[in-house]
């Protein structure tokens, strides 16, 4: 043992040795040196560089929160705390509505009261050095830098229960580094100015947590223990405590219960199972509970703790809250930024201001308990919701697939007939009232305000008529043509098809508008369309239109790329009732603050749109629409009289219907279909019938209530500058005489600076003859005594308005007073052949005969005696094929457009025995053997 422990010595010298020869001191103290030396060099430079890093990232960080205003404690209190203080709401008068309807239920909790296992949850879950840090834990955030700067696949988060609090507070959502270094330094000061439990506290409070058993949203510990387990969190056990706390990870993935308030089926359970024994698991390995605790929780089956579905009291006024609140944000967001010295123009051009001061004015209505006052008139708002719950023609559900918003699966639904309605003052642009749709539970979106659909003919005045009597292109009487024209660009099929695949001809374009025929309208519209009539549509409140609405024909017909909603469309028709004003509709009166200063108070701002002469013209069109044309039932179901103009409209294949119609006082539309557009057509009462109706309905409810405000006593006045002139009703200029002779001159009102001023040249006189039911211009040799005179349609007049169209004869109204009027196609030509003859009887003194078998015969010729027969009648084909006539012989014959002349009729004699009719194609043999025994030839001449 010693032997070894002296070699091991006598080893350890020599290796001494080696290190302290005097050659080895020398090179270990250079190489120390160099070593030495390099080392400072990296460390001078890992210094500097740091350094250099540090302020570069310093000043990038002041950068960025260079903006963010120095936080009081009052200030940061206010805004960490104050999450119940709601804003009150208002009907119009002053009337309590109720307090700001939120989509969170919350119950505030103290942190005393919040049993441990929960606490103890969240922490382990949520932040795991909470009790240790300062607001901000810099490893998590600069692993979270990392992982974004470096686009990482994980992205594990770099934010404690304080920057949490931070963001659901004071900040928002929005993704950028600003936002995080406003947080990181807003979470500091917050941990300078309140200790661990307050913050924790207000944590448990602010955290959503998914839904309850009702289906509502839900917010803080104390809502989450009642509405999932039934109990309050300070009763909760570590299974249920371990599930909630695993929620606002993912609330609406996580929670046990659909919006229907059923629990979900076991396989989209199993997420929030899953995520209950992460959170156990997180609590084990943190301290917070033993092996045994784990075990037992984990297999404990917490499904059996959720409580059954609890019938959730439907608010009163669901839709209107929502809508007041959306609106109260939106002018909120205005005033705030005011404030903040940044113009509404600024606002609307920049994205991220714009979504900076919603988020300020979401979290101002919430917690600065402003009184919101509203137009809405209680008493007809709720008498119209009693109309449109008992209404019974809708029409039927029809079934529609969807993907269901919990599982992405398709099911099949029935989906019902929607509507939506607003009621409007014209004068100020209060809405009155609306019908927002058929039951909030079914469908929530409020049809009145934000539906975007096709409005169809209603489309017509705005666009169309008014635009173009407004550019001096048009008057009520203009003559249109309701023809088979090809109007669309690039095709030859005809288009657009009038509702009831039916033309009319030439219509003035006051009828036109009453009937809603669309080929008139499209039409007009086509020769203003240059001038782009769609702005119009801007500076009357429409939104929605895109590029493509500006030049589409079928925009005309109210068929654009998006839509309208009922409230602009409905808010575009006051534009007329103002004497071409348009007064923007609103519904958010004033807001005042808790210290009862007004700090909004709407303003009225009428825009000029079109001039006074234009929208009177414009509005006694539409009194057709409602006395004669496609609304001509609605007075008969009104229990009031007003003077009413309106128009009607129809979406493409019946899937959108409208009716929307303005008196002196207000103007109220209405829309119905379905919500997946499908027609609307159905067995019984017409779509459009279903539409009028209810409409009738809901304006007789607010008559009930405020009939000064419904029925005003006076009419539309007319202004200056309007006259009243006669016209031919063929070509819209001064009448002319054939114009005259035709019956044709109509009067109608016109702009006194668009009265016609050239003489009408759209007909030439000329003669007529009648075959069967048909008219057909005379030919040269047409005998005189069977052409009528009569008016021909100018050639050059059908090119000014139809150009090349081929079937002119569709632009002869079919109507008793245009029977004289034909077109130069109008003509028959001789088919060489003579005609065949007719039958004759006779009945006491009256002849009656036959109609000849040939299409070209255009009268009847009745003659008196044998050989030295005369002419005593000429019977106009069309007219009764009868004659009266004296004691004699007599036969018939018929006279073809050419002037041939058929063989006799058979004779028969009057005032004797009436003899058997001859075959008119056999020669008649006289009996009398002094008569020759040639047959009877018919005179040459007439």
């Amino acid at each position: 043992m010693f032997e070894k422990l002296h070699a091991w010595i006598e080893k350890a010298k020599s290796v001494l040795n080696i290190f302290t020869h005097k050659r080895t001191v020398k090179r270990a103290r250079i190489t120390y040196q160099v070593v030495w030396n390099l080392f400072l060099l990296v460390l001078t430079v890992v210094i500097l560089g740091g350094s250099f890093a540090t302020g570069v990232g310093a000043g990038y960080f002041a950068t960025l929160v260079k903006d963010e205003p120095v936080r009081s404690y009052d200030s940061m209190k206010k805004d960490i705390y104050n999450y119940t203080e709601t804003s009150e709401l208002y009907f119009a008068d002053n009337i309590y509505l109720g307090k700001l309807r939120t989509d969170l239920e919350r119950e505030e909790v103290k942190l005393d009261n919040v049993s441990n296992d929960l606490v103890n949850a969240v922490v382990a879950t949520e932040d795991e050095y909470f009790y240790k840090h300062k607001g901000v834990v810099p490893k998590a955030v600069f692993r979270a830098v990392f992982q974004e700067v470096t686009n990482s696949a994980v992205q594990s988060g770099g934010s404690t229960l304080t920057q949490q609090l931070i963001k659901n507070q004071i900040l928002t959502n929005e993704v950028s580094f600003q936002r995080k270094a406003n947080e990181i330094l807003l979470a500091l000061r917050l941990e300078k100015f309140f200790d661990k439990k307050e913050i924790l506290e207000a944590y448990l409070n602010v955290s959503t947590f998914g839904r309850n058993s009702s289906g509502r949203n839900i917010a803080g510990v104390q809502a989450a223990a009642k509405g999932i387990f039934g109990k309050k969190a300070s009763d909760l056990t570590l299974p249920q405590a371990a599930f909630i706390a695993g929620l606002p990870q993912s609330p609406f993935g996580y929670t046990p219960f659909t919006r229907e308030g059923a629990i979900k089926e076991p396989k989209y359970l199993e997420p929030g199972l899953t995520r209950m024994k992460t959170v156990l698991k997180r609590m084990f390995d943190g301290g917070y509970i033993n092996e045994h605790e784990y075990a037992q929780a984990s297999a404990y089956d917490i499904k059996k703790d959720f409580i059954k579905p609890i019938a959730n009291p439907l608010e009163k006024y669901p839709w209107l809250t929502v809508e007041i609140e959306k609106r109260s944000i939106e002018v909120l967001t205005t005033v705030l930024a005011k404030n903040d010295g940044i113009s509404e123009k600024e606002l609307k051009n920049d994205d991220n201001l714009s979504y900076k001061y919603q988020i300020i004015a979401r979290n101002a209505l919430r917690q600065n308990g402003y009184q919101i006052h509203s137009t809405i008139d209680k008493k007809i708002y709720d008498e119209m919701q009693k109309v449109k719950d008992n209404y019974p023609y809708y029409g039927p559900d029809k079934p529609q697939k969807k993907k269901d918003p919990e599982t992405g699966e398709i099911i099949t639904v029935m989906e019902p007939v929607e509507v939506g309605a607003e009621l409007i003052e014209n004068k100020t642009g209060k809405i009155i009232s609306f019908v927002a749709g058929r039951d909030y539970k079914n469908q929530q979106q409020n049809h009145a305000t934000s539906a975007i659909r096709q409005n169809g003919s209603t489309m017509k005045p705005l666009l169309i008529y008014a635009p173009a009597i407004e550019l001096g292109k048009a008057s009520p009487g203009m003559p249109l043509p309701d023809v088979a024209l090809s109007l669309a660009p690039g095709k030859s099929a005809p288009w657009p098809h009038n509702y009831d695949n039916r033309y009319s001809g030439l219509v003035s374009a006051r009828y036109a508008l009453a009937k809603s025929y669309n080929v008139p309208a499209v039409k007009l519209y086509k020769s203003i369309v240059d001038q782009r009539p769609a702005k119009y549509l801007e500076k009357m409140g429409f939104t929605s239109l895109r590029k493509d609405d500006y030049t589409n024909l079928a925009t005309s017909i109210g068929s654009m790329t998006n839509g309208v909603t009922i409230e602009e469309n409905t808010n575009a028709f006051t534009t007329f009732a103002n004497d071409g004003k348009f007064i923007d509709a609103y519904m958010i009166d004033k807001i005042v603050d808790k210290n009862g200063k007004v700090i909004y108070q709407h303003q009225v701002k009428p825009a000029m749109v079109f001039k006074p002469q234009t929208a009177y013209l414009t509005i006694d069109m539409m009194r057709d629409v409602v006395k004669m044309g496609t609304a001509a039932g609605v007075r008969s179901k009104l229990n009031f009289s007003a003077d009413w103009a309106g128009k009607t409209g129809t979406g493409n294949q019946y899937i959108d219907s409208w009716f929307v119609a303005s008196n002196p006082n207000v103007t109220f539309g209405l829309w119905r279909g379905y919500d997946t557009p499908k027609s609307l057509q159905t067995s019984g009462m017409s779509y459009s019938q279903r539409t009028n109706t209810l409409w009738a309905q809901l304006m007789n409810a607010a008559y009930k209530i405020r009939p000064e405000l419904i029925a005003p006593k006076k009419s539309f006045i007319m202004p200056k500058g309007i006259v009243k002139r006669s016209y031919c009703a063929v070509s819209g200029m001064l009448p002319s005489a054939a114009c005259s002779k035709a019956g044709l001159i109509e009067t109608d009102y016109f702009n006194v600076d668009n009265v016609p001023t050239k003489v009408d040249d759209s007909l030439i006189e000329g003669k007529y003859v009648t075959v069967g039911d048909k008219r057909y211009l005379a030919l040269d040799s047409t005998p005189k005594e069977f052409a009528q005179f009569g008016l021909i349609l100018n050639p050059d007049f059908i090119r000014r308005i139809v150009g090349n169209f081929h079937n002119t004869s569709q632009l002869i109204p079919q109507k008793e007073r245009w029977g004289k009027i034909l077109v130069s196609s109008s003509k028959m030509y001789d088919n060489g052949k003579t005609p065949d003859g007719v039958s004759l009887n006779v009945k006491g003194n009256t002849l009656t005969w036959s109609a000849s078998a040939d299409k070209d015969v255009v009268g009847y010729r009745v003659y008196q005696g044998g050989l030295t027969s005369a002419k005593v009648g000429s019977i106009i084909n069309g007219s009764n094929r009868s004659f009266n006539a004296g004691t004699g012989t007599y036969y018939v014959t018929a006279v073809d457009i050419a002037g041939k002349e058929s063989a006799p009729s058979n004779i028969v004699e009057v005032g004797v025995k009436e003899t058997p009719p001859i075959d008119p194609n056999k020669p008649v043999v006289p009996t009398d053997p002094k008569v020759p025994t040639e047959p009877i030839v018919p005179p040459t001449t007439p």
